[in-house]
């Protein structure tokens, strides 16, 4: 590689660094500029979150990478790469797993990665994350390259530390406090993360940061599934209660008498079985958070009383005539149509307008697209972690099938099912596979994962019907082909090539002469 080939490829990247460009827009040119000057089948930025590794960016690989957390001490090629400060290259027969293998884009056979190459990244002198470039050749990287991989992971400390330094200064004109609250607590519960790009998935973000910096009592509603109370915990965690407790109560699961029991606690001799006096939920969130979930199975008599709560602040225990002031946030949650229980007389009025005091609407799954593949990432990491493998993931027929279904039961349904479907599969191997993958009929998805023969072409346009000469048809159709790839890669020309079997630059000029460039 000449020194002019690394310029050429480094000059955009600093041009960028100028410029203002979104987060993930500034990651995806540094991966097409390090794929342009190491060849490769793939390419992955990724943020060190404790022990977690984090992916921000990838090319070459498949999406539900995205979602995947990979824990860096089950991953010993990553944290060979993490311990080492210059680039680290793996002998093509190095006996060490390979994180990506079968997850490289387009490749329906069980390819493993036999060349592997990567670099730590540096901000502040920090350990930040790491870059990765992965090929099935195993010469396909010559002992030179490092040094070029080293230039450019200088660059990309860069670029990284740029993208960094515009992100706190667009939190910090935002609310300060609040983003930088928020972001100290991601940064080690991993557990309470909330996976998704869609655009009703970073409105509810944004909603989240917006209320989450206030005292306001938040309803959150939405189907079964959705995650509702992950969402109270990320509200709290964008508090200034943060550091307080979240104290969370089903109410659906204890009868009248014990919810009031658990809510304002009782003294002695309250009821048959009270030995001794207990603090109920709200002196355990005293300064904190009380999150109520199913807050729509309460009975009448308990939302009078929790009212009464709610609007002075003080409660007495069950038997007892001494008075107790709170400080509480209040979050509730429901998957019922409470205005629809108040027409009915169901809900007490007064009540329901003081809990809606912020109403926040969690998305249905069948509403974020191509989340469902990120979030799938996740819990096929989660699954080979605890199955023991190698690799674990999705054939091109199974994510057809993932995106089609309509999953009534929402993220709880896509959870269990990987989970299901993971077993069962290793189920079929009498011997255990290095990579385990799931194909559509492992999911047995209603109406969708049992019909023969889908694949991810049943989800390109169909024929046009068009009434022109030949060569007109062909351009309409190729012109719906490249939308479609365009719209599921989210306008990256690079993905959608590889997925329609191009080169990116025969994909340019395609484009250009259909008018779509």
């Amino acid at each position: 590689m000449t020194a002019k080939s690394l310029l050429t490829a480094l000059l955009p990247l600093v041009s960028d660094l100028s410029r203002e460009l979104p987060e993930r827009e500034r990651y995806r040119r540094l991966l097409e500029a390090m794929r342009a000057l190491l060849p490769c089948d793939a390419a992955a930025l990724l943020r060190l979150d404790g022990e977690w590794l984090v992916p921000l960016a990838v090319d070459g690989l498949s999406a539900d990478t995205l979602g995947r957390r990979f824990k860096v001490s089950e991953h010993p090629r990553f944290a060979a790469i993490l311990d080492s400060p210059d680039p680290t290259r793996f002998a093509s027969d190095s006996k060490l797993p390979d994180p990506y293998d079968g997850l490289v884009e387009g490749l329906h056979q069980h390819l493993e990665v036999h060349d592997c190459m990567g670099c730590p990244l540096f901000v502040d002198e920090r350990p930040w994350g790491l870059i990765t470039l992965d090929a099935l050749d195993p010469e396909q990287f010559q002992p030179a390259e490092r040094d070029a991989l080293q230039a450019f992971a200088s660059l990309a400390a860069a670029t990284v530390n740029v993208a960094e330094r515009i992100e706190r200064l667009a939190l910090r004109a935002e609310d300060e406090h609040q983003r930088a609250e928020i972001y100290r607590q991601a940064s080690g519960q991993q557990h309470k993360e909330l996976i998704g790009q869609s655009k009703v998935h970073k409105r509810l973000i944004e909603e989240i940061r917006l209320v989450g910096g206030s005292d306001l009592t938040v309803l959150i509603t939405g189907e079964t599934g959705v995650g509702k109370e992950l969402v109270a915990q990320a509200i709290h965690q964008a508090s200034a209660r943060a550091d307080k407790p979240m104290i969370s109560l089903n109410c659906a699961a204890l009868p009248d008498t014990l919810v009031e029991s658990e809510l304002f606690g009782h003294v002695r001799g309250a009821f048959t079985g009270a030995v001794g006096e207990r603090r109920g939920k709200f002196e355990l969130a005293n300064g904190g958070t009380l999150f109520l979930d199913e807050v729509g199975e309460l009975s009448l008599t308990v939302q009078a009383k929790l009212l009464r709560v709610l609007q002075s602040g003080q409660l007495q225990r069950l038997g007892s005539d001494q008075e107790h002031r709170v400080d509480v946030r209040l979050i509730a949650a429901t998957n019922r149509d409470l205005a629809e229980e108040v027409r009915a007389g169901r809900y007490r009025a007064d009540f329901y307008h003081r809990l809606s005091v912020y109403p926040l609407q969690v998305p249905a799954l069948r509403e974020r697209g191509r989340d469902v593949l990120l979030l799938s990432g996740y819990f096929l990491e989660q699954n080979r972690s605890r199955m023991g493998l190698n690799s674990l993931r999705l054939s091109p027929d199974a994510q057809a099938a993932l995106l089609a279904y309509d999953w009534p039961g929402n993220v709880r349904e896509l959870e269990h099912l990987i989970g299901r479907s993971s077993l069962k599969a290793l189920g079929q191997h009498p011997e255990r596979p290095r990579i385990l993958s799931l194909e559509a009929r492992d999911l047995d998805l209603p109406g969708v994962g049992n019909a023969p023969g889908i694949n991810a072409a049943e989800l390109a346009p169909a024929l046009p019907d068009s009434a022109g000469d030949l060569r007109q048809a062909l351009d309409v159709y190729q012109r719906q082909l490249i939308e479609a790839a365009l719209a599921r890669h989210e306008q990256n020309w690079a993905s959608a090539a590889r997925e329609l079997g191009l080169d990116r630059a025969n994909l340019s000029r395609l484009a250009r002469r259909l008018g779509l460039r």
